[in-house]
């Protein structure tokens, strides 16, 4: 063989799997393409940490990045070293690079390709606008460099286009229609892996170990201030076979039930943050929960059922990936254009758990300090920041939550605000979720309250929701004096609630001209239905007119 064939072959046998999410062996088509190849292929495993992410911003308002909380970031990089460890044990290991300082991680990529002589590319592909431009720019230099690219669906049960081809072109903008079309998801890849090829050359390369969060630049952060969710494959394996132990809560399990006050043991599965990284596989997670189903008389069903919210998942990839500006009201078909306030007052209260309302504001903390809390949890404090108190734009807490959330995912995070904020999907408007009354009737004592705002701790139940009713006498032994040592309301709820409907029913009187043309009608008026993803609210009874600041 000449030294030509012999290059050749060489480079067709070096294979680079890409690992973006998907942070895991078990169900990784990509890894499981790249390690094909025969006993003399050289397997490539990289990971590109990306300064847009990581790059710490002393000016935010919590530890962290500008786009990422230091709990996220954690879990991240917790992640990262989880993965590396499977991979030694397979006799490889995962090459950390750092992306240029310009965050270029598609430049990085392509400089790897080329210095190592990849003869194929695989990733699993990845639906997100961002996610998108940067790996055009990878397979466009893949193309023009003769290497072979393969991106799986791998991160969702089903492939978000064909389901939009499958319905004419549109994303099904219906749970009930998207589940339809969807059917069965395919079976997952399971094959155990006994070793993986050899890492390949890298020659002057500099890899990193994967940073301890310590090490980032995010300045002192507390103990109490990191959250207990773990990241990594191993852990999210571990999670999801204790969940799925207890058979009878997984056959009765419903979405709309469970208690957003329980924090020591949290009332759902918290494996979200998993499937956003891909620590774990959806469509593992999906039929190891059939296969809990086929053991059982009888289970819930979707939308309700456990297996409904893997498939609410893929059901907001579908239409996030089909919907131009899908992030933002405006230029979004789909979205209510209503006119939101803007408050430089309010929307840092609400963001940094000081709106006088414990029960808004332990959730919040628990957020910043967690990175995580209760779906029910989460729809009050969105309710109370847009249509219920606050009448502040979803975006504004949407951005807060992306950036918090452990398991912030972009086109989840964006249809539940929209949701939540009653801008789509969802249109009772009318119905709010009390800051008081709603998690009093999960947690009378304020247990919740206390853990997460101690200032309180001493508060008698009786005026733990409400702490400014207590008489001056209470507040005292306490030792928590309202306007001093915890805020008092940013608003009256009765009056604000009730504006915030007022100002609601103006913006959809507004925008029922749009709403009834023909290419609108059908999405919108099949979409004006009961909470079918199991939100519980509290209508409220509103009194006075005007919206106005407790002082």
């Amino acid at each position: 063989m000449d030294a030509a064939a012999t290059a050749a072959t060489a480079t067709a046998a070096a294979a680079m799997v890409w690992f973006r999410k998907g942070l895991r062996v078990h169900d990784n088509p990509a890894l499981d393409a790249a390690r094909r190849g025969g006993a003399a292929a050289r397997l490539y495993p990289v990971f590109v940490l990306d300064p847009r992410f990581l790059l710490p911003d002393q000016a935010a308002p919590s530890p962290g990045s500008a786009r990422a909380g230091v709990a996220r970031v954690r879990f991240l990089l917790e992640s990262l070293s989880d993965l590396d460890a499977r991979l030694r044990r397979l006799g490889s290991r995962l090459l950390l690079l750092r992306a240029r300082d310009d965050g270029d991680v598609a430049g990085t990529v392509c400089a790897a390709l080329k210095d190592w002589n990849i003869g194929k590319l695989c990733f699993e592909s990845d639906t997100e606008p961002y996610a998108l431009a940067r790996d055009k720019k990878v397979m466009d230099f893949a193309a023009a460099s003769g290497i072979d690219v393969f991106s799986p669906v791998s991160h969702t049960l089903f492939d978000p286009a064909e389901i939009i081809e499958k319905n004419g072109g549109r994303p099904p903008m219906t749970y009930q229609s998207f589940v339809a079309i969807a059917g069965e998801p395919p079976e997952p890849i399971m094959e155990e892996y006994s070793e993986l090829p050899p890492v390949g050359d890298t020659g002057e390369y500099e890899l990193l170990p994967v940073p301890r969060v310590e090490e980032l630049g995010y300045g002192d952060i507390s103990q109490e201030d990191l959250s207990p969710f773990r990241g990594g494959e191993t852990e999210a394996l571990k999670r999801m076979r204790e969940s799925l132990h207890d058979k009878e809560w997984v056959a009765k399990f419903e979405k709309p039930k469970g208690d957003p006050s329980a924090f020591l043991k949290p009332a759902t599965t918290v494996l979200s943050p998993y499937l956003k990284f891909g620590c774990l596989s959806s469509r593992y997670f999906y039929h190891c929960i059939q296969d809990v189903y086929r053991s059982t008389k009888k289970h819930t069903n979707p939308p309700v059922s456990l297996t409904g919210q893997l498939l609410w998942r893929d059901f907001f990839y579908t239409v996030a990936f089909g919907t131009p500006n899908f992030d933002q009201m405006k230029g979004n078909k789909i979205c209510k254009q209503i006119p939101w306030t803007e408050n430089e007052e309010l929307f840092p209260a609400w963001r940094d758990g000081r709106t006088g309302y414990p029960w808004i504001d332990a959730i919040m903390i628990q957020l910043r300090k967690w990175g995580w809390m209760h779906h029910l949890a989460r729809h009050s404090v969105a309710c109370f920041l847009t249509r219920g108190d606050l009448f502040i734009h979803w975006e504004k807490g949407r951005d807060v939550f992306e950036r918090l959330l452990i398991d912030s995912d972009w086109a989840i995070n964006n249809g539940n605000w929209m949701w939540l904020s009653c801008s789509s999907f969802f249109y009772q408007y009318h119905r709010i979720y009390s800051p008081t009354s709603f998690g009093k009737k999960y947690d009378p004592n304020g247990n919740y309250i206390r853990h997460f705002i101690p200032v309180l701790k001493d508060m008698p139940k009786e005026y733990i929701y409400e702490p400014w009713t207590a008489p001056l006498s209470i507040q005292k032994k306490a030792n928590c004096i309202i306007g001093k040592d915890y805020p008092k309301p940013v608003v009256d709820h009765a009056i604000a609630s009730k504006e915030c409907k007022k100002m609601m029913g103006e913006a959809y009187a507004s925008n029922r001209l749009d709403d009834d043309k023909p290419d609108k009608g059908k999405s919108s008026n099949s979409s004006r239905r009961k909470l079918s993803a199991g939100s519980q609210v509290t209508p409220n009874s509103s009194k006075t007119k005007q919206l106005k600041r407790s002082s």
